[in-house]
This record gives C-alpha cells, structure tokens and sequence, in this order.
C-alpha cells in the first residue's frame, strides 16, 4: 500500500468533493480515529492508519485489500468511485434524490431515474451535480449525476431522464468478481 501522489489524491478529493461539497473533511477529520487514503494496483483504499499499520507486515504482493476500496483509476488517469464508497458518501451527501418504490428496481438493475419515478429532490440541486440516490425509506441504494436542476425537474416530462446511473447496491451481484 503507497501513499497516493499529489496528483492522484487532488484527484480523489475532487470526485468526493463533486458528492459530498465541504463535509469530505469528515472523512479524515473522525473522532474514532485516523483515517486515510492509501493506493494498491491502481485501486484506492480508506483505511484506519492503525489497520494499515498492522497490515504493513504483510507482503504487497501478498496483500489483497485493507480497508474500503473507494474506486479505481482508469487506464486514462480519471477517477471512478465504485459503489464500496456509498456507504461513506450517503450520511455526508449534500444533494439527493429519493426514488419511488416503483422505481427502485429499475435503478437497481443500471437503468437511469425518470421523472415519473422521482419521489423527491434536493433544493438547489444544479445540473450534472453529483447526488445520492435513496429509497423512500432512506436506504441509501447508489449514486449517480443528475441530469437536470432542481428547477428543471419541475417542468420536464415524466419520461425525461433526472439522474444518471452511476452506481447502484445491486453491483454487488452484477459485478461481484471485479469489486475486490
């Protein structure tokens, strides 16, 4: 496990900033301990720094994961949040979407959100804004862009696209080999 450039962590912190605005400091800044960004393989990792240290005993050529795994970068050099962040993402998130139980399997299966299956939304939710995307209930279910503003929500047809799909909590099965 190394530490992640300036370059790579610049980028980190830009995707987290584009979900979770100014709370991204609630990550590192928590009262149960230290906590940081770490990289294997090109994948990133949010560990305790007292885990890491007790996985610094391990090989890295032995040594599969620690910690969560927050997403990959690209072969191009983006990068891309896998769903392992939602769980870090939901409770900080600054823009949300709440779906109708309708619609919930839909977007468990990659589909993008309609209007018509669109519960709720955010105040001041602008377009192409990062946004997470919750059950009626407040189970978190994934998180996607949103294709249009708040504003422009009101006014569209109900089969115009609201959110982009991004991820979902049914990756887990559709790509269960390629998550580690």
């Amino acid at each position: 496990m190394k530490q992640l450039s300036e370059e790579r962590t610049k980028l980190v912190f830009e995707k987290l900033t584009k979900y979770m605005g100014s709370n991204v400091k609630n990550l590192i800044d928590r009262p149960d301990g230290v906590y940081c960004f770490r990289e294997n393989k090109d994948r990133v990792y949010y560990v305790s720094e007292k885990i890491l240290s007790l996985a610094s005993t391990v090989g890295s050529d032995h040594l599969l994961s620690v910690g969560t795994c927050f997403g990959k970068f690209t072969k191009s050099g983006k990068f891309r949040l896998h769903v392992t962040a939602l769980h870090y993402l939901a409770p900080y998130a600054q823009h949300k979407i709440w779906v109708k139980s309708s619609a919930e399997q839909q977007f468990l299966y990659g589909h993008h959100i309609m209007k018509s299956g669109l519960a709720r939304i955010t105040e001041g939710t602008s377009q192409y804004q990062g946004v997470v995307v919750f059950s009626m209930s407040d189970v978190p279910l994934g998180f996607g862009v949103a294709a249009k503003s708040t504003a422009d929500c009101k006014h569209a047809d109900p089969m115009a696209t609201i959110c982009f799909h991004q991820a979902d909590i049914g990756e887990y099965l559709r790509s269960e080999d390629t998550l580690i």
